[in-house]
């Protein structure tokens, strides 16, 4: 499906000048509807863009201006609008409104035919769906049945330009909420990536949104991966109360072989990252220490280095039915600090001095000695790796 950027980009439309709500350039286009009556706004649909030339307004601003107010709530992608005799112009308080709620707005010249633009636009949207339907075929391919399709596949990643021998890597997207569908946040996602990649194909599969992306072809390489990262947590939070999506990213590699590797290190990167609860965890090559812990061979060993550091207090747990496994895990992750700890578990700072107490008599440590601290983190990334293997 092609988006409001991409008219933009494209060379079919240049009776069209965008002036406002450029913010909204991600909106999906996936129809066209001519709307002269405020009432018939109800009959648009999401995504579709919008066209008037205000013919039946009974006032020519006030008229526009709740259109576009009407039509924002409707979820449209765009509107059109059609200067001359009946909408001179389109009032500041319009431009303001589309700026603030990202809803891009067109005008069209007087002497510019509408039957044209439909035509135009339905080209348009009937070339994006194809196009994307054999990008999303491509990828898929390369994901999960490269083996089966090694020419095909190869011949169209090099015209589609992703070529053998550049260094790929994929990022994909999903929720922490299985009940919740990461096609909410879409079109959010795709346009914060059409920002920093010139190029990139995309893959919805199951629950996630899976991306191929070219390391030659980032824009902003003087912004980090985090940035575009954190802008979209950021959004996303803005727009919906709380955050409930986790991205993450495989190396790059330069063998299409190898492709399917970055693909199941970003899922990696998803699971460690929603399982400590850690939004800053992004990227395959800073998962650190797991790398190690997944990478020894000898199981038996690593067991009982973690049932030699964590097995006393899980001992104790099972028998009185406490928590102190749980408020260790929470101790480390907070670096110690009594009062986040403390504001975390909703308890008083004296228990949690009590707790921190409790836990170093039972294991015979001081919990202060960095050294005593890096092998209970480790015992727990250990336990993290062998429970979700």
């Amino acid at each position: 499906m092609g988006t409001i950027g991409k008219i933009l980009e494209g060379a079919l439309f240049p009776m069209l000048t965008l002036v406002a709500g450029e913010s909204g350039l991600y909106r999906k286009v996936s129809g066209i509807n001519v709307v002269e009556s405020i009432d018939l706004i109800t009959f648009c649909r999401p995504n579709e863009l919008v066209v008037t030339t205000g013919i039946n307004f009974p006032h020519q601003n006030t008229s526009l201006e709740q259109l576009v107010k009407l039509a924002y709530t409707k979820k449209i992608a765009g509107i059109i609008v059609n200067t001359g005799p009946y909408i001179p112009d389109i009032s500041e308080s319009v431009i303001s409104f589309a700026n603030e709620h990202e809803l891009p707005i067109f005008q069209m010249p007087w002497d510019r035919r509408v039957a044209d633009l439909l035509k135009t636009t339905f080209q348009f949207i009937a070339t994006h769906e194809q196009e994307q339907s054999t990008e999303d075929q491509v990828l898929y391919n390369l994901l999960f049945h490269y083996k089966q399709h090694v020419d095909s596949t190869r011949q169209n990643l090099t015209q589609l330009g992703f070529p053998q021998g550049a260094e790929l890597a994929i990022i994909t997207c999903t929720t922490t909420d299985a009940r919740s569908s990461i096609g909410r946040y879409e079109v959010l996602i795709q346009f914060a990536f059409q920002n920093r990649y010139k190029r990139f194909l995309r893959l919805k599969h199951k629950n996630h949104l899976i991306f191929l992306i070219n390391r030659t072809q980032i824009t902003t390489s003087n912004s980090p991966f985090s940035k575009t990262v954190e802008d979209i947590y950021d959004k996303i939070t803005q727009k919906s109360g709380s955050l409930n999506v986790i991205i993450g990213k495989g190396n790059f590699y330069e063998d299409y072989e190898n492709i399917h590797k970055s693909y199941e290190e970003s899922l990696t990167v998803i699971q460690l990252a929603q399982l400590h609860n850690n939004r800053f965890l992004y990227k395959y090559k800073e998962i650190g220490a797991y790398k190690i812990i997944m990478g020894v061979q000898n199981r038996t060993l690593i067991e009982a280095f973690s049932q030699d550091i964590l097995g006393q207090l899980y001992r104790y747990d099972d028998l009185h039915n406490t928590d102190y496994v749980s408020f260790l895990r929470i101790f480390l992750e907070e670096n110690g600090s009594t009062s986040k700890i403390s504001e975390r578990l909703f308890i008083h700072r004296n228990t949690v001095l009590y707790k921190i107490k409790k836990v170093e008599l039972l294991l015979d440590i001081d919990a202060t000695n960095p050294f005593t601290k890096t092998n209970l983190y480790m015992a727990f990334l250990i336990e993290d790796v062998l429970t979700h293997q």
